[in-house]
């Protein structure tokens, strides 16, 4: 096309610590994913790129605390983290690992540009060390107080509680992360790049230049950022696990992994390149190519202030035309943790829900965290398809297919007059790829997502209006151009759908056998050579695209054979819900039951003391609420030696009726006291539960008599 856009995309290199989940589908990857399929399909030269990052210490850690290399690590997550983006359709060009030779020269050259034009500045200074472990404590090794909002578990380099970027001797009271121990401090010396040189460009660049085009919540953070003044970064840092630093003097130093992570983007370009035989330099170097990176609110400061610093000191690259972070996605009212395993994971998600890439696809645009943080709820999943996808898409498709099928043997029929609303109709379709093509260039995907919707309302409210299963009846004529006006909604459906859906695209496109007709128009066109070059553009054989949906009334033609209905989408049951809820709260418990803390063990008694206490095996033969109280429950409890009253407070963790019969220990000789007026003779042996309940503590052989003494 004439008019084509050169693009380079970049997602958010995933950390390969663990597997990825729904915030970072909704975040990050579905909404880039939509962009590069939208662009393609709008005929730009499109590369969609990203890839594992696998250095950092949280790597080093998880593989000391499990007893494998770092290697290991990555290796393992980085196939579980590719084989999830494969199953949802993450259409990436190229999906690479920081790892990779290529990688490690890319970012190896970066540096040592940099350092041999003098852009870098040279420092030794003290850092923490840990005596017992015998090395520097980089980041994620050391865990304090952070200075500015007091939070104790704050990282070396990064407060998750309230955001704040700071070095690890900023921190109050640190320890260290591999021994718990207090640090000390030791000199080191270390590569630092000069941020604040760049700080009035940046001002310039970003604030000024795109405070109309970017997200208020991006200008924000970055001008919050510049306002508070910026200071040189360390490149380098003392690890063992990343890219030797390669320079003399920098034995036992790597590239820190803010720095070498971004740099990842080039290097799983030119990996691309090297395989597809093509030239990498055009999609980092032509200022024609537009550079669009997709990330989370929490890696603004790497994309919009440290990267761009890193590309205009090298001063060969392109800067980004735009930075679309979006904010965060809480499930079901909590903040998602991977160390918590509060999450609904990728590969554990189509184990449940096999075949339903779309409806997650679809869920999270829908309710996309673009301005501010959402939640996802299994609910609003739930009523997502069941009334949007199942109700209005797929209802429509299942109408149309069917009826075809019916009245025509799945032949599309020849139209006959066109009224009023059959043109008003097929002009509202030619509009929406223009309407949501729009949405989707202001990277308002949520907007976008439910514009396509309205398409499909479009043709159920079309088909509602026009009756054709009554008009039969009378105007056998006239159903035909309603059913060819409802299958041309039908196939513009299937195009713009692409980007959201594309399973379902790919369904519905072989539901109306537009592979086939599309290839037999080519045939048609290449064995009528003499009136090709006429037919062409005039064909209502071309084959689909976003353009032709906006340009032709007739996307597909008469006497084309259509196939069998299929259901695109199927309802999803209240027990499926419930399932996943469930899981959560059993995840929810497991987290409780980790962080309980446990009472102090209390004075030390003597043997004598503890003879003097008399426990007894007994059985609840009557319980009832005590009045006016919340706590109480008044039981008569067969101890073997009589029957006794025993007020308890357990109703909150039972119902009367449910206890009768329960076997229970009982200290029989506490002295009896008044509660409510009731006297109890007793006290019934309980244990706490992860969950706050109380469980009762019972013999676990059930032949065990009452008045059995517990010694």
């Amino acid at each position: 096309m004439s008019n084509s856009q050169r693009y380079t995309i970049t997602a958010a290199l995933p950390y390969t610590n663990g597997p990825v989940h729904i915030g970072h589908l909704a975040g990050v990857y579905v909404p880039a994913d939509i962009y590069a399929r939208y662009l393609r399909t709008t005929g730009n030269d499109v590369i969609y790129i990203c890839g594992s990052d696998e250095h950092g210490v949280p790597i080093t850690l998880k593989a000391k605390k499990e007893g494998i290399t770092p290697q290991d690590v990555v290796d393992k997550y980085h196939a579980i983290i590719k084989k999830s983006f494969q199953d949802f359709g993450i259409s990436f060009d190229n999906y690479s690992r920081t790892s990779a030779k290529v990688h490690h020269d890319t970012a190896s050259e970066f540096f040592k540009k940099l350092y041999n034009e003098g852009k870098f500045i040279e420092e030794s200074n003290e850092q923490l060390y840990d005596e017992e472990a015998n090395q520097f404590l980089a980041d994620r090794f050391v865990v304090g107080t952070c200075p500015k909002c007091g939070n104790e578990e704050s990282y070396g380099d990064q407060c998750e509680s309230c955001g704040t970027s700071h070095n690890a001797t900023d921190l109050i009271n640190p320890k260290s992360a591999i021994t718990g121990n207090v640090p000390t401090t030791k000199v080191t010396k270390h590569w630092y790049l000069p941020l604040d040189k760049y700080e009035k460009w940046l001002r310039e660049w970003i604030v000024e230049g795109h405070k109309k085009d970017w997200k208020t919540n991006v200008l924000g953070q970055v001008k919050s950022w510049l306002d508070d003044g910026l200071k040189p970064r360390a490149v380098t840092r003392d690890l063992d696990w990343g890219i030797p630093v390669p320079v003399e003097g920098a034995e036992g130093k790597v590239l820190y992994v803010w720095f070498d992570a971004p740099i990842g983007y080039i290097s799983s370009t030119k990996e691309w390149a090297e395989r597809e035989g093509k030239d990498w330099e055009p999609y980092w170097k032509d200022e024609k190519t537009k550079l669009i990176h997709f990330i989370g609110k929490d890696n603004i400061v790497f994309h919009c202030i440290i990267f761009p610093a890193m590309l205009k000191a090298e001063g060969s690259y392109i800067l980004p035309e735009n930075v679309p972070a979006n904010e965060f996605l809480n499930l079901e009212g909590n903040k998602i943790s991977t160390s918590k395993n509060w999450a609904v994971w990728l590969h554990e998600y189509l184990e449940d829900f096999p075949g339903k890439q779309d409806v997650l696809r679809y869920a999270l645009t829908a309710n996309a965290p673009e301005t501010k943080d959402n939640d996802f709820t299994w609910k609003d999943f739930q009523a997502r398809n069941n009334n949007e996808l199942v109700a209005i898409f797929g209802n429509f498709i299942n109408r149309v297919v069917v009826l075809t099928n019916k009245y025509y043997d799945g032949i599309i029929p020849e139209p006959n007059e066109f009224l009023d609303v059959d043109n008003e109709t097929l002009e509202k379709l030619q509009k929406f790829p223009s309407i949501i093509g729009s949405s989707i260039d202001r990277y308002r995907f949520r907007e976008a997502s439910q514009e396509l919707m309205n398409l499909a309302r479009l043709g159920n409210k079309y088909l509602a209006d026009e009756e054709p299963w009554k008009v039969i009846k009378e105007s056998p004529e006239r159903v035909k151009t309603i059913m060819y006006v409802a299958l041309q909604i039908a196939t513009g459906l299937s195009v713009v759908c692409e980007p959201f859906l594309p399973f379902t695209s790919t369904k519905l496109k072989g539901i109306l056998n537009l592979r086939h007709y599309e290839e037999k128009s080519d045939e048609v066109i290449s064995s009528n050579k003499e009136i090709a070059a006429t037919q062409k553009n005039e064909s209502h054989n071309d084959k689909l695209s976003w353009d032709t949906v906006s340009e032709k009334m007739e996307l597909i033609a008469s006497n084309h054979q259509i196939g069998k209905a299929e259901l695109l989408f199927a309802k999803i049951e209240d027990s499926e819900v419930q399932a996943q809820l469930d899981k959560l709260a059993a995840t929810k418990l497991a987290n409780e039951a980790e962080n309980k803390v446990v009472e102090p063990q209390k004075e030390t008694i003597k043997f004598d003391d503890f003879t003097k206490l008399d426990i007894r095996v007994g059985t609840i033969i009557e319980a009832i609420k005590v009045p006016k109280t919340k706590k109480l429950l008044q039981l008569k409890v067969d101890v073997g030696i009589d029957t006794r009253t025993i007020v308890s407070g357990i109703a909150e963790s039972f119902k009367p009726e449910d206890i009768i019969g329960q076997k229970v220990t009982v200290l029989v000789n506490l002295a009896s006291r008044k509660l409510r007026g009731v006297e109890s003779q007793g006290m019934i042996l309980m244990a706490d539960t992860p969950d706050g309940k109380l469980a009762f503590i019972e013999p676990e052989n059930d032949s065990v008599s009452n008045g059995e003494q517990i010694s």
